[in-house]
């Protein structure tokens, strides 16, 4: 698999997955990056095991792993035999040291660093939701404010923290209903 393929931030955001509280990138995903076979990936991997400890790395579980499949609608997972790896952003970071190419190289200093926006990103939001509490409670304490306006104020942390948080959209469950259930 000698295809290049071109890796940029939006094509690292779309293969990271949160499983078991981590945000990875499954193996497959990462040889396409590096321009290498699933399997010569996972040979590498294998032949260093001292440099992916269990939480730099770890094999998806069968039922992850029906779960990861059932959210492709396509079917490029068909031929897959075993269950995927998964590389935390240390596995990633570990990766450049077995797979020792130009390319390998370049696309690891771009996952990284998608990797360090996404933590960025989440610190700020956190930064903010300590920020708006602090300000909640210093409101609240205030009496002579809270009082006059408690409703509006609860409306605007209320309105800031739906837009810092916001709540899941429900899915529209797609499929064929039974004539059973129509009845």
């Amino acid at each position: 698999m000698s295809k290049k393929t071109k890796v940029n931030e939006a094509l690292v955001l779309s293969k990271i997955h949160l499983l078991r509280g981590q945000k990875v990138i499954l193996d497959e995903d990462l040889a396409i990056m590096y321009g290498v076979e699933t399997k010569r990936l996972n040979e590498q991997v294998k032949r260093n095991p001292g440099r992916f400890p269990k939480d730099f790395m770890f094999q998806l579980t069968t039922k992850e792993f029906e779960i990861l499949k059932s959210q492709f609608a396509t079917s490029s997972w068909g031929g897959r035999r075993r269950r995927p790896y998964a590389f935390t952003d240390y596995g990633v970071l570990m990766l450049s040291g077995v797979l020792n190419s130009e390319t390998a190289i370049q696309v690891n200093l771009k996952i990284i660093r998608v990797y360090a926006k996404l933590r960025e990103m989440l610190l700020k939001n956190k930064d903010i939701v300590l920020k708006l509490e602090q300000l909640e409670k210093k409101i609240n304490s205030q009496d002579h404010i809270a009082g006059k306006h408690e409703n509006e104020i609860q409306i605007i942390f209320r309105t800031l923290k739906q837009l810092i948080d916001p709540p899941p959209i429900p899915r529209k469950r797609i499929g064929f209903k039974s004539a059973v259930a129509i009845l």
